[in-house]
């Protein structure tokens, strides 16, 4: 007999590597081919047919002291390496299927109790052999399976397995359903028959009991009637010979029919096959022409922003190439100079994408710009060191700038500083282009300086000892030539020192060149921080002098004055916000707050200081003071509902009297100004729609209710509906038109009550409410016209005379 794949070690080490990490065991796996046509009458695959290798393995899993089994199936990879291919739970076994066209019986079905769709046809699993068959688990239904040939098999397969090592089986993992020793003892007389086939076959026999006394006269009677039923059927056959040989024929041809239309399907199969590939061919190239355009098309977009990257202005090439360095092309220069420092941020790594950096175009157009940076620095370089030397020089060829005999002159070098004040947006172009640079002009610079320096210096020194009233001889300490004669000693030699401390008094601060502002800042914003604005502006205007821009320190120090100035005004500008939002914490309010009017005035002062200067200073503390004043307004009124459009029109009009003037020069309080001239108006709706539905609600609530059921149904309906009708109608006349110019009158009573504080606004909001109240009113009559033209209202032209005369 052949050996079993079940008995397979390295097949069962391949199936536990598939699935480690599972926490599973593999109790038992065999090597199967699962087929997926059908068999023939001839005992073979049909055409189309195919055979997949495949592994089904039985595995389990312990989780305490319950165990469960699955029935894995496994496919082989590409690389010939086992894989889990699906999964069953083996409890769910409920068939195994012999294909009864497969002679050999290796082909079976298994069949679940569990599967949902059942459309589909189970796969087959052909096995190598007969020993390969075998049911694990529970016994499921076996069908086409000789169960006297399964129990023999079993019988022979079945190993002794003592007691003690199946009880170790059970402590590795293995469930006792699986394997136990009752399992391996096989009662093949139990198999044979079921209980209900042995209560059919002692029916039967039951039927022959009567008139038999023993088993060999059965067994002849029965004989006898199996002859006579053979006799019977022979000659019932031969009887109808023609009829068998006609359908054997009809079956023949119908066999042939079958086969030729198989072929033409497998034909037609294969032209569809190819036309399906021809399609997805068609499909993947119309995919890959869209895909490209859409491509191409970002790649344009992509080398038109390359393209403007490495457009270079001939304008800008020319001053950088040959350009004149005198002043009044400075400001070309700087232009220039910002651009080459811009071209070449563009084209670095951050700012350009990688894959563009390869391309020729990007580097050759990098080559050039850093050519034109080197060239452009070493003539700025030049020119510098250059207009150092000749500074100095023409300093050092005029006595004018030194002492001379009998008139001392101090230091002055304004002109230069002035002269120099040119170049230092260069100097600082060249230090963002190439520092190496910075390294010789600072020597050539100091160079000249050292020698105008020393030349001031010396005359000065010269010039102070030769003013200097001195002894004629030198003083000499303990020397012992002169005896005892010390008159010499006693000459005054002060002079010496008012040299020297002349000579640091002046020279010193040419060579520190520094002086004291934050002080001067501090106390003036003490003394009123408005100030803060004129000394920003003044601060300003110097920085935007190209010529005090002479050197960094200078830079520095102003951009740090401009930057306490700022400070400091935004510390007063933040102090007067927590001073407006403290009116929030206060009691109940009315009429104007009181910062409303003050910050008109303190706009006013502002505008005054600012003299042409520090705009964008003064507009971030308008409008940081303007919102913090609407939101603490809103906050205000929204803690009195009753009033609260009351005191949002009188504050929002108090705001715009005041800075009406300003807004005018001024964009961003006119921004403010329309603002709260926008909030105003809202105000002023709903404290007139609130004036005029307090007095005469139910009017206008009845003509919504017309004006709703109008949409709805015929205006000849409307009449007879519940809460409309003409009584109704008459009702509401009655209670609100009757006496009307008393409730006109009311209306103007409540208003003028709620503006105590504002009388000067009663006037325009009187004659908004009555504008709002007659066009409410015209429309009631309108829709009372329409719906109930037999019912009288007062007119709208009678309505509009009473109003003009209250």
């Amino acid at each position: 007999m052949a050996k079993s794949s079940a008995d397979d070690e390295e097949l069962r080490r391949a199936c536990e590597a598939a699935i480690e990490g599972t926490k599973q065991k593999v109790v038992m796996s065999m090597r199967v081919a699962k087929c997926t046509g059908m068999w023939n009458k001839a005992g073979k695959l049909g055409r189309g047919s195919m055979a997949k290798p495949r592994v089904l393995a039985v595995s389990t899993k312990t989780k305490g002291k319950r165990s469960k089994a699955f029935l894995r199936v496994m496919k082989y990879s590409s690389g010939g390496v086992l894989e889990p291919a699906k999964l069953y739970k083996l409890k769910h076994l409920s068939k195994v299927e012999v294909v009864s066209n497969d002679p050999s019986g290796c082909t079976f079905i298994l069949g679940f109790d569990n599967l949902r769709n059942h459309s589909v046809a189970p796969p087959q699993w052909m096995m190598r052999n007969i020993d390969d068959r075998d049911s694990l688990a529970h016994i499921p239904k076996v069908v086409g399976i000789d169960i006297v040939e399964l129990a023999l098999w079993a019988k022979q397969n079945t190993q002794a397995i003592p007691k003690q090592q199946g009880q170790k089986q059970l402590q590795d993992g293995l469930d006792s359903s699986i394997l136990t020793e009752d399992d391996m003892q096989v009662t093949v007389e139990r198999e044979l028959v079921s209980q209900a086939e042995e209560e059919d076959m002692e029916a039967l026999l039951g039927t022959y009991v009567m008139g038999i006394g023993e088993a060999e006269a059965f067994s002849e009677r029965l004989k006898r009637e199996l002859q006579a039923l053979e006799a019977a059927n022979v000659h019932a056959i031969m009887e109808n010979e023609s009829l068998i040989h006609e359908v054997l024929q009809g079956l023949e041809v119908a066999s042939n029919v079958v086969e030729d239309m198989d072929e033409w399907l497998s034909i037609f199969n294969v032209k569809l096959r190819h036309m399906r590939e021809d399609i997805e061919s068609i499909e993947t190239g119309n995919n890959r022409l869209e895909m490209q355009s859409v491509n191409n098309k970002s790649l344009v977009e992509e080398l038109d922003k390359l393209l403007e990257k490495l457009r270079m202005p001939s304008e800008y090439a020319a001053c950088l190439i040959g350009g004149s360095f005198d002043e009044a092309s400075m400001f070309d220069n700087m232009e220039s100079c910002e651009w080459l420092a811009s071209a070449l941020w563009s084209l670095e790594v951050p700012n350009l994408d990688v894959c563009f950096t390869k391309m020729r175009a990007v580097r050759e157009k990098c080559a050039e710009l850093e050519n034109l940076k080197s060239t452009y620095a070493r003539r700025a370089c030049e020119f510098l060191k250059n207009y150092f030397t000749g500074l100095v020089d023409f300093m050092l060829n005029d006595k004018m700038y030194f002492s001379q005999v009998g008139q001392l002159k101090k230091p002055d070098h304004a002109d230069l500083r002035y002269k120099c004040r040119t170049y230092a947006r260069l100097l600082q172009h060249l230090k963002s282009l190439d520092k190496n640079f910075l390294g010789p002009l600072r020597r050539a610079y100091c160079s000249s300086m050292n020698m105008l320096l020393k030349r001031e210096a010396r005359e000065f020194a010269t010039e102070l000892r030769a003013s200097a009233i001195l002894p004629r001889t030198p003083i000499v300490w303990l020397d012992a030539s002169l005896g005892s004669n010390q008159s010499a000693n006693n000459a005054d030699t002060s002079t010496i020192s008012e040299v020297y401390t002349l000579m640091l008094t002046v020279f010193i601060p040419v060579l520190i060149d520094e002086e004291e502002f934050c002080g001067l800042i501090d106390w003036a914003h003490k003394i009123d921080p408005l100030r803060c604005i004129s000394m920003h502006g003044t601060t300003e205007r110097y920085i935007s002098d190209k010529k005090v821009d002479q050197s960094g320190f200078v830079r520095i120090i102003l951009d740090d004055l401009e930057s306490r100035i700022s400070m400091l005004f935004s510390r007063f500008v933040d102090e007067a916000c927590h001073q407006i939002e403290r009116n929030e914490k206060n009691l109940r309010q009315v009429g104007v707050l009181s910062y409303i009017p003050r910050f008109a005035a303190l706009a006013t002062r502002m505008e005054q200081y600012i003299q042409g200067q520090s705009r964008d200073l003064v507009d971030q503390a308008y409008a940081k003071l303007v919102t913090i004043m609407f939101v603490t307004l809103d906050k205000i009124a929204q803690a009195d509902t009753k009033y609260a459009d009351v005191m949002l029109l009188e504050n929002y009009a108090a705001f715009q009297n005041s800075v009406y003037d300003l807004a005018n020069v001024v964009p961003t309080l006119a921004k403010f100004y329309h603002q709260a001239s926008e909030a105003y108006e809202q105000a002023c709706t709903r404290f007139i729609t609130t004036i005029i539905y307090y007095h005469f609600e139910r009017l206008f609530l009845f003509a919504r209710k017309i004006e709703d059921l109008s949409g709805t149904i015929n205006t000849e309906e409307i009449p007879f509906q519940l809460g409309v009708s003409k009584s109704d109608l008459r009702k509401v006349i009655k209670s609100s038109l009757s006496g009307v110019d008393k409730s006109i009158a009311a209306m103007y009573k409540k208003m003028q009550k709620n503006l105590t504080s504002s009388e000067e606004l009663l006037p325009s909001l009187w004659d908004k409410c009555k504008t709002e109240f007659l066009d409410k009113y015209t429309v009631f009559a309108q829709l009372v016209t329409k719906v109930y033209p037999a019912e009288n209202i007062p007119g709208v032209q009678e309505m509009r005379d009473l109003l003009a005369s209250m």
